[in-house]
């Protein structure tokens, strides 16, 4: 949280919080209730994209819509921000730490050097969405890293571990066999990125397989075209092989 963020939240009348498109790491509500000298009102999917609470108070009052992360990239509430526009309730935002930059900055890579976002979701009877594997081959072939969002089921107490998103990614390729991944595909995984507990690894698909790297939330990356530092970087802070320098 940024010291601005802090100053706002302490002027605020109330604070509404929504925690299922990403989680806090390194603190509690409780904490964060005892830092802002606020109590915090947390709502569900349903009360932020279906009603007006947060909106409706802010007629009467100085409000707050605080989530984990920075609200508009990896997860985007533009939709009741524009909501709040339209019924003539005036909104300021508060950019935070992105996922998008951090774990990027983690491994040492260079963020200019990505392409498309993905997100994997929780495989479901029926729903396998080829978007995910499609935009990251479109990403490999054009030497681009990929970002791999893993996906969350707050209500259900699930978070997708970089390990399941291996495993996604191998049978995704299985099915489709067009090249994205085999078992000399390099990959990032990433755990609890910023926080005091952050564990960052490289390697090979069954190696990630092997790994317990603790509680979420978790993230990999796919990375494209390595530049020297790169490959270096991802040698010395995420034990990738040092074979992977090879020719960068």
């Amino acid at each position: 949280m940024t010291l601005r963020a802090l100053k706002v939240l302490r002027k605020c009348d109330q604070v509404f919080a929504e925690f299922y498109t990403s989680r806090m790491i390194d603190s509690t509500v409780p904490e964060l209730e005892k830092l802002i000298e606020k109590k915090i009102i947390l709502l569900t999917r349903r009360d932020v994209e279906e009603g007006d609470v947060v909106i409706d108070a802010a007629k009467d009052g100085i409000v707050a819509f605080i989530t984990a992360g920075d609200p508009m990239v990896a997860t985007t509430h533009v939709e009741i921000r524009l909501r709040a526009d339209k019924a003539d309730v005036p909104t300021r935002l508060i950019h935070g730490a992105s996922i998008q930059t951090a774990c990027a900055a983690a491994f040492g890579l260079q963020p200019y050097k990505f392409g498309r976002t993905v997100t994997l979701p929780f495989p479901e009877e029926g729903f396998q969405p080829s978007s995910p594997y499609d935009n990251m081959l479109d990403n490999k072939n054009r030497g681009l890293h990929t970002l791999v969002l893993l996906d969350i089921k707050e209500h259900e107490g699930r978070y997708m571990s970089a390990q399941d998103g291996v495993r996604y990614l191998m049978e995704s390729e299985e099915r489709t066999g067009r090249g994205l991944i085999d078992s000399r595909t390099l990959i990032c995984a990433g755990a609890r990125i910023g926080s005091d507990t952050e564990r960052t690894e490289a390697g090979y698909p069954n190696h990630i397989l092997t790994l317990d790297l603790g509680p979420p939330l978790h993230a990999l990356i796919v990375p494209g075209r390595l530049h020297f530092i790169e490959a270096e970087a991802l040698v010395r802070f995420a034990r990738a092989p040092a074979e992977i320098m090879v020719g960068c």
